[in-house]
């Protein structure tokens, strides 16, 4: 699993994974694994696995560290 962090949480059910790479990943609430959306921060520390959208390359898996 790769590591992030959390660079933008918006009231949508979405935000953005700054991956340390010159990338942001897309996450989606639906893509949490073991914490709800409301617990995410900006700037907290996570784990994920990339995968692929419907819109491009996404976050999955996505847990705090």
């Amino acid at each position: 699993m790769a590591e992030g962090t959390i660079k933008k949480v918006t009231s949508k059910g979405f935000g953005f994974i700054d991956t340390g790479n010159g990338k942001d990943l897309f996450f989606h609430l639906s893509n949490l694994e073991g914490v709800s959306f409301e617990e995410l921060y900006e700037g907290q520390r996570v784990s994920y696995t990339e995968g692929m959208g419907e819109k491009g390359p996404r976050a999955e898996n996505v847990k705090p560290i």
